[in-house]
């Protein structure tokens, strides 16, 4: 499941660089999550860590993007080898 932020949102910064796969980001008011970078903190942390940060509790899961622990795992894994391409295509000097 990917998570969503809520407009109780109060831009405080702390979940943006709480994220390990960089899913959060400044919206056009409230910061967002990218459900395709979401992973809830799967393959990383026990817990979603940017729920862990937010002082006010206004991420819930997005129930437009509900995913089990093994699509999760899915995600991860994925996200992890298109990383490891992208640093492969880098040259070496």
């Amino acid at each position: 499941m990917a998570l969503l932020i809520t407009d109780q949102c109060i831009n405080c910064d702390v979940c943006e660089p709480a994220c390990p796969n960089q899913a959060i980001s400044m919206g056009s008011e409230i910061y967002e999550i990218a459900p395709a970078l979401c992973t809830e903190c799967v393959g990383h942390f026990d817990e979603p860590q940017c729920k862990v940060v937010c002082p006010v509790d206004c991420i819930i899961v997005n129930p437009d993007c509900v995913e089990t622990p093994q699509q999760l795992q899915a995600k991860v894994d994925g996200l992890r080898a298109a990383e490891s391409a992208k640093g492969d295509n880098q040259p070496s000097f």
